[in-house]
C-alpha cells in the first residue's frame, strides 16, 4: 500500500539503532582530525561525544515490558 506522497505504508516503526550513531559519531571524530581549526574539531569531538551518550542512555532504560506472573512451586511430596 502507499501513501498520497508516494511512500510505503509497512506499519513498521524504523528505530535509530546503536549501530548509526556510532557510525555518525566516527564520521564526526575523522572530520575533527582533518580539520586544522582547533575549535571546529573541538566542537566535532563534543557532538561525538553527546551521540556516543544517548547510546549509554538508551542502553539505561528500564525494562517496562509487563512481568510474568508470579508461580507458586508445587507443594512437596
Amino acid at each position: 500500500m502507499e501513501s498520497a506522497l508516494g511512500w510505503e505504508i509497512t506499519g513498521k516503526v524504523t528505530v535509530i539503532g546503536r549501530r548509526y550513531f556510532v557510525r555518525q559519531a566516527a564520521t564526526l571524530v575523522e572530520f575533527a582530525q582533518a580539520t586544522n581549526d582547533p575549535k571546529l574539531a573541538a566542537a566535532l569531538i563534543e557532538r561525538a561525544s553527546n551521540l556516543l551518550g544517548q547510546i549509554d542512555e538508551s542502553s539505561m532504560r528500564p525494562d517496562l515490558s509487563p512481568l510474568a506472573p508470579d508461580i507458586e512451586p508445587p507443594p512437596a511430596t
